[in-house]
């Protein structure tokens, strides 16, 4: 009953935001985003929303999943008042000649990507908030340290290193004669090196192993340590990809954040009860996100403070 209420008052919400909120397609050098701004509001704070690991798209698609994640919160953004920015990341919708060669990439280019986009954005709106979903939350803690922004929220967002988070998920996952060779070659990438042939579990091109590597290897504590702008990291129990021990590491690295750990979110952000609604929600765009979630976030965007 409490799931059907929540269902239909976000809905609600949502129908009312569509009805007063705009949404303009932009391009900001090769990126192709959308700006979605309430209306009647002369200078409302924006979140710049940044998509998880792999070919996503500025809605939180990809290839397979289509949870929809980024387009349901700019809804719920816009609801209450909040412009969004989202995007989409390099190799989304196709790679772009305009990024170089596919090989050459390395994740400081998310990094610039993301930084350019807040350049676009500032001295338009009352404030700037990064929200960086999954491993969207690792790029937006190097780009809160590369350029100046207002606040930092981190949605299901590793404390691990990839590389080093990967390997836990494959471990459950493979058997160990399997992993072995798995966690090998993981550990030689995020060091630099090429593995060739990968093993069949980790099929992972040797040209692209550089750039994966690159990402494997980040490490978020040291810059998150570094970062002083008000942050928010938010958490759910029935995330089957991130651990409540990354929530307690974060928050070691940030003492002053504020915390939020939901005892039935997900990690696409929404509120299941087992692992088949779990497993349904990757590709159910219309489930709500959770909305202690939503509330949090807004709340914590809106709220006067420290820029």
């Amino acid at each position: 009953m409490r799931s059907a209420l929540i269902r239909c008052a976000l809905a609600l919400v949502v129908l009312t935001s569509a009805a007063t909120a705009e949404e303009s397609t932009i391009r900001v050098g090769a990126l192709d985003a959308v700006l979605t701004t309430p209306a009647g509001i002369e200078r409302p704070p924006v979140a710049l929303l940044i998509a998880g690991s792999g070919s996503t798209d500025r809605d939180g698609n990809g290839p397979q999943l289509k949870p929809a994640t980024l387009k349901k919160l700019a809804d719920q953004l816009a609801a209450r008042g909040i412009a969004s920015l989202r995007f989409d990341k390099r190799g989304a919708r196709g790679w772009k000649a305009e990024f170089g060669r596919p090989e050459d990439f390395r994740f400081k280019d998310y990094v610039g990507d993301t930084a350019s986009l807040v350049d676009f954005l500032r001295g338009k709106f009352a404030r700037i908030a990064l929200v960086g979903h999954s491993e969207g939350g690792l790029v937006a803690i190097l780009t809160a340290r590369r350029t100046p922004v207002d606040r930092l929220i981190l949605l299901a967002t590793s404390a691990r290193r990839q590389g080093d988070l990967l390997k836990t998920q494959l471990e459950r996952k493979l058997p160990a004669a399997k992993m072995e060779p798995v966690a090998k070659a993981i550990d030689a990438i995020m060091a630099g090196q090429i593995v060739d042939p990968p093993p069949p579990d980790l099929p992972i091109a040797p040209q692209m192993q550089p750039g994966i590597g690159s990402a494997f290897a980040e490490d978020p504590i040291d810059p998150l340590k570094q970062i002083t702008i008000p942050i928010l990291s938010v958490g759910g129990a029935r995330d089957s990809q991130i651990a409540r021990l990354d929530m307690v590491a974060l928050a070691a690295a940030a003492p002053a954040a504020k915390t939020l750990w939901l005892p039935e979110m997900n990690h696409v952000l929404v509120d299941v009860a087992n692992e088949d609604e779990n497993l349904a929600s990757y590709n159910d765009p219309d489930r709500p996100l959770d909305p202690d979630m939503v509330e949090a976030v807004a709340g914590f965007i809106a709220a006067a403070g420290p820029r």
